[in-house]
């Protein structure tokens, strides 16, 4: 566990995403596992398809993405969680970005491969400054849940492999210090104009350009 203050609900979901790693890697994925919740909601789930089907696109995230977005018939996942055992890399991050979706809770960090930690993506105001039209502002961003039980899965899956990686750094146990929930979206002052923003763009502008 954790020193950070994740929700009842939160490790709720971040369970079932352990969980469903491990059923990925009886099918012989590694433990990457993707849960998206709506409000508290179950959406969807997915566990890592790369070897399965194949394809290195086919990473937990992506998978729970299209599958979330199909079954609420929209692109915009703004009142969405995503839970992964592992913070999202950078393709995933742009994804995450792009559809929208308001928090992401992840067990492991990864200096090496994070669209948070090494690559700016999931926190860059950048694009939603510049692009409102497109970009939601970033999402609320906590990382550290459960990461002693995702360690635990990835020793399981492969040891030889797993003390490759923790020698490495690639994925890192445990919050930075100082980490806690971070984002970059605007204070609660501006919550009425962040509505109509969101309004305008899934509304409006979502049938002109993704319609």
């Amino acid at each position: 566990m954790t020193s950070l203050d994740f929700t009842a609900p939160d490790i709720g979901f971040m369970q079932r995403c352990v969980s469903l790693a491990h059923s990925g890697m009886a099918k012989g994925e590694y433990p990457f596992a993707a849960v998206i919740s709506r409000k508290g909601r179950f959406v969807c789930e997915a566990h890592n398809m790369v070897r399965c089907e194949g394809d290195v696109t086919r990473h937990a995230e992506m998978v729970a993405l299209s599958e979330a977005q199909r079954t609420l018939k929209t692109t915009s996942l703004e009142d969405c969680t995503l839970y992964s055992t592992v913070e999202p890399c950078a393709m995933c991050a742009y994804a995450i970005r792009e559809s929208r979706v308001g928090r992401v809770i992840s067990g492991l960090r990864s200096p090496v491969m994070g669209g948070h930690s090494r690559w700016d993506i999931l926190t860059d105001s950048g694009l939603s400054s510049i692009m409102p039209e497109v970009f939601a502002t970033p999402p609320t961003i906590q990382l550290g849940c459960l990461y002693d039980e995702v360690q635990e899965a990835f020793r399981k899956r492969h040891p030889f492999a797993w003390r490759v990686i923790e020698a490495r750094r690639i994925f890192v146990g445990g919050p930075e210090q100082g980490d806690g929930e971070r984002s970059t979206a605007p204070a609660a002052g501006f919550d009425l104009e962040r509505r109509l923003v969101s309004w305008v763009r899934s509304r409006i502008l979502d049938r002109l350009w993704r319609g």
